[in-house]
């Protein structure tokens, strides 16, 4: 109620100064046409469906490709459509200032910094010289936690005030890029006690745009394309991966497991691709509490779900550039990454192994796989001392963090369809509660161009 009070009082000074722009409506801060035209091509091209031949083997599919949702702390690998991405609308110098001044008087009100004005008036100004204005330290990092607070598909947001920022606004040069990126790994890995952090590069300016990260995340494994059709990996990557292979990436040894090159395009270049040091990808062997047999096929997964290509939305500047992670949640890997029918598919290969009726699926043995696979995954992050949480622990939690944000006078909204874990949906309590689904900024942001960046689809 507070922080609602102070946005209207100031509503009438802001418009007061749109007098600086009267044509605010028609004139876009310059620079940035171009992208949102070709981001409307690109959300177009993502309305059609994708095709793929059925399955080849235990550990390689092709199909329709899906879209990634928010990184948080317990994870973000989640692959299920989601709302429509965002378009980077180009902005006129008032809209800027009017996303500046909510922006300013949120953080300034929850902090209790005292009134905004003075802030918002600089601001202003520094909008009129230059087109945009620059976030302190401080509202960077209030900036990118309320982003995390705000994020509809995330579970794991109790957290969401412990987020460690890295101020790396002054990075715009694609090795520079890819050298922090680097970094960000080795700082969040911290030998497998996986911590929450977010890097923010160079904005979006009139003059230039910030660099870009083709990566969807971080870290990601290559999936090579067969003559027979059929993919060798993930086939989430194979776009991205022969975008690499374009770019002069000689690809790796071939097998279902190699880590992916970053690709990165700074200001006004053109894409590179940089190999990730093998000391930044952290990787766990998975094993079975049971089967001595698991640990023979090969299957791992890394540790560290850092999503790469969302844009950071604060206070009407677009930071393109700012991967972020929280940890895994068990069932991204275990129920998604390795189990869905467009990526590893290995339920009908787990099956095999365990000698289960797969000719009807009354005898659930889809069910009984996708159980097993799952204790597969926290069983090994486990022993290798790799943080990791389970559906049913994060389903508490988000209950807690409803209820902290209640207390506060600030509503959660939610997406029920990413908060409901992918397996026993209705043993969790989350899975029994209905949600609302809004907006709020600051906030991360799928923007269509980067989605097919992603997808290896945007000519080089």
């Amino acid at each position: 109620m507070e922080i609602a009070a102070a946005s209207r009082a100031l509503s009438a000074q802001v418009d007061a100064l749109a007098t600086l722009w009267p044509d605010r409506g028609a004139t876009p801060i310059p620079g940035l046409r171009g992208r949102l035209m070709a981001g409307e091509a690109a959300a177009e091209a993502l309305t059609r469906p994708a095709q793929g031949p059925g399955r080849t083997g235990p550990d390689m599919r092709t199909g329709p490709d899906t879209r990634t949702g928010v990184g948080c702390g317990a994870g973000s690998d989640r692959n299920e459509p989601g709302p429509a991405p965002h378009r980077r609308v180009p902005q006129a110098p008032h809209d800027l200032l009017r996303a500046a001044a909510e922006f300013i008087t949120l953080h300034r009100t929850e902090e209790r910094l005292g009134d905004p004005a003075r802030r918002i008036t600089a601001v202003r100004a520094e909008i009129a010289d230059t087109g945009t204005y620059r976030h302190t330290t401080r509202e960077l990092v209030f900036g990118a936690r309320v982003a995390w607070r705000n994020a509809n598909r995330c579970i794991g947001r109790l957290y969401w005030n412990s987020l460690s920022v890295r101020d790396r606004r002054d990075v715009r040069g694609a090795g520079e890029v890819a050298e922090a990126s680097a970094d960000h790994l080795r700082e969040a890995t911290r030998d497998g006690r996986i911590r929450s952090l977010i890097t923010v590069f160079a904005p979006d300016t009139p003059e230039r745009p910030g660099p870009r990260i083709w990566n969807e995340q971080l870290i990601r494994y290559a999936g090579y394309a067969r003559p027979d059709g059929g993919v060798t990996g993930d086939p989430r990557n194979a776009g991205l991966t022969a975008a690499a292979r374009r770019l002069g990436w000689p690809g790796g040894p071939g097998t279902p497991f190699d880590v992916l090159p970053l690709v990165i395009q700074d200001t006004g270049g053109e894409p590179r691709w940089f190999a990730l040091p093998e000391d930044a990808v952290l990787e766990v062997e998975l094993g079975h509490p049971e089967y001595t047999w698991w640990r023979a096929l090969g299957l791992r997964w890394h540790a560290v779900p850092a999503i790469s290509n969302m844009c950071l939305e604060i206070g009407g500047v677009c930071y393109p550039a700012a991967p972020f992670n929280g940890w895994y949640m068990g069932t991204e890997i275990g129920a998604r990454n390795l189990a869905d029918t467009d990526r590893y598919d290995l339920l009908p290969f787990i099956a095999d192994r365990l000698g289960l009726d797969t000719r009807t699926d009354r005898s659930l043995w889809k069910d009984r796989a996708l159980v097993e696979l799952n204790r597969s995954v926290l069983h090994s992050f486990d022993r290798a001392g790799v943080t990791v949480t389970d559906h049913h622990t994060e389903s508490r939690r988000f209950l807690t963090h409803l209820g902290r944000e209640e207390r506060k006078g600030r509503p959660v909204g939610a997406d029920w369809s990413w908060i409901v874990p992918p397996i026993s949906g209705s043993a969790t309590p989350v899975f029994h509660r209905t949600f609302d689904t809004v907006e709020r900024t600051p906030a991360y942001v799928h923007h269509p161009e980067a989605l097919e960046r992603a997808r290896g689809v945007i000519p080089l």
